[in-house]
């Protein structure tokens, strides 16, 4: 037979869409799929098979071209094409990668009071509601109270990322007027956050002063005109410039501002609430220091160092505030009430003075995460293959999320190496667990970082090595 005749017996051996919905795989899925969206997923299936007949690409598992092979295929492709769909859906994972705020696994983990306020907003609850008074209430009253108390502001306002923060101060207060900033302050961050930009979309003029490394006041002083509207300063949150180098205080910033009869704004990125020293991160911004210190407006994340949703939390000058809650841009990013009641709950924990999940794991030593790996590693015990290798060793954790690039987190990490399998196997068959776990490669050797690996997750964990036998 000529290669036509035989790819046109292999046409006509295609599967009707019919008989594969009629297969086992294709019954199993319907209940998960639903039948309209499975029906779509085989007639693509179909299509791609009979695609790769007219290109002479021959499937892995048709055998002969019969009709029956040819079914299996489908079958199989099916399998695969609804897999693919759910893979790429949000699903819980275990990091055990020992980044804390990893922005890929959605940055702070939420507490249990968080998760559990959540839920309870999940259906209708008071988000603009007063109950007492029996009237329309404000969205967000109790967490931007809580703002208001942990960092010594007169006014809080949320919306629904420090992006947009930025975007609703800048378009409110200096839209067609000039922002001073410094030229070292004009950062990237990721997902291609750029100060430029964002300056840019909110029809502020930027007015670059000083050197990457080097502005004196001298130089704000000279940018002010009749156009100001403000002064800027942005916390360079995922790099630092060292060395030769010097910038203004955010006092001596604010008391020129202010001579000027300027708003002074802050964007401390990551932000916090706290001072992060005592757990050996230097360098970022105490929130109620800022505004004690003369800024006017101060803008931070939620989801990052202070250890709840995404959010932009915006503090300052009570009619500043005011001036961007009635601003038509702010009904655009509002948040929504499943954030409001995780921040709520968030915030509540630091006005009780207890310590957030971030908190806790930026608090772990290497000691106690060196302990916790060497009771792991002999709960396995002999479930591992004799040619496997687990061993603990020196490490180190980042915060992550933009934050202290400068303050790595001294840790212990379970070191996995074997003779038969390459350490980017061992990574693929761990993150192909139910629930993926994710882990690093170092220096040609799987690592794992207990650090952020909640002990009700190390039964998980495990399993999952147990597993690789």
């Amino acid at each position: 037979m000529t290669k036509t005749q035989i790819n046109n017996s292999r046409l006509r051996a295609l599967p009707s869409i019919d008989s594969l919905l009629q297969t086992e795989t294709a019954k199993t899925l319907a209940p998960k799929a639903g039948v309209e969206h499975l029906t779509s997923l085989a007639r693509q299936v179909t299509d791609q098979l009979r695609q790769d007949i007219l290109s002479d690409a021959p499937a892995p598992n048709e055998g002969n071209g019969s009709r029956s092979a040819l079914l299996r295929e489908a079958e199989g492709r099916l399998a695969s094409a609804y897999e693919s769909e759910i893979g790429r859906g949000l699903r819980r994972v275990i990091n055990a990668t020992g980044v804390v705020l990893h922005t890929n696994l959605g940055r702070a983990p939420l507490s249990e009071a968080a998760r559990a306020a959540m839920a309870a907003a999940a259906g209708y609850c008071s988000l603009e509601y007063d109950v007492r008074a029996g009237a329309r209430g404000r969205r967000g009253a109790r967490a931007e109270d809580l703002l208001i108390e942990l960092t010594g502001a007169e006014g809080a306002l949320v919306v629904n990322n420090c992006a947009a923060a930025a975007l609703l101060v800048l378009t409110t207060l200096a839209r067609d007027g000039d922002a001073i900033v410094s030229r070292g302050e004009l950062v990237e961050i990721g997902g291609d956050f750029r100060v430029p930009d964002v300056m840019a979309q909110s029809g502020t003029r930027m007015i670059e002063v000083g050197t990457t490394n080097r502005t004196r006041l001298a130089d704000y002083r000279k940018a002010i005109t009749e156009s100001t509207r403000l002064m800027m300063r942005v916390h360079t949150s995922n790099y630092r410039i060292v060395g030769f180098t010097k910038t203004p205080s955010l006092s001596e910033l604010a008391e020129l501002a202010h001579s000027a009869r300027l708003p002074l704004y802050e964007d401390a990125g990551s932000g916090a609430l706290l001072d992060f020293k005592r757990y050996g991160i230097d360098g970022e911004p105490v929130i109620r220091e800022s505004i004690a210190a003369g800024a006017d407006i101060v803008t931070f994340s939620g989801d990052k160092l202070l250890g709840g949703p995404q959010a932009g939390l915006i503090v300052g000058r009570a009619e500043l505030i005011e001036s961007m809650r009635k601003h038509p841009l702010y009904r655009a990013l509002r948040v929504d009430k499943l954030c409001l009641a995780a921040l709520e709950a968030t915030l509540q924990a630091y006005s009780r003075g207890e310590n957030t999940s971030v908190q806790k794991m930026l608090n772990l030593s290497a000691a106690e995460i060196g302990a916790r790996a060497k009771e792991l590693i002999g709960r396995i015990g002999r479930a591992i293959p004799g040619t496997m290798r687990l061993e603990v060793i020196d490490g180190e954790s980042a915060v992550g999320g933009g934050s202290a690039p400068t303050s790595p987190l001294p840790t212990k990490l379970i070191s996995i190496s074997d003779s038969s399998l390459s350490a980017n196997e061992i990574e693929t068959r761990l993150r192909s667990q139910q629930p993926p776990m994710l882990v690093r490669i170092v220096e040609d050797r799987v690592a794992i970082d207990l650090r952020t690996v909640s002990t009700a997750d190390e039964a998980e964990l495990e399993r999952a090595l147990k597993s690789l036998a």
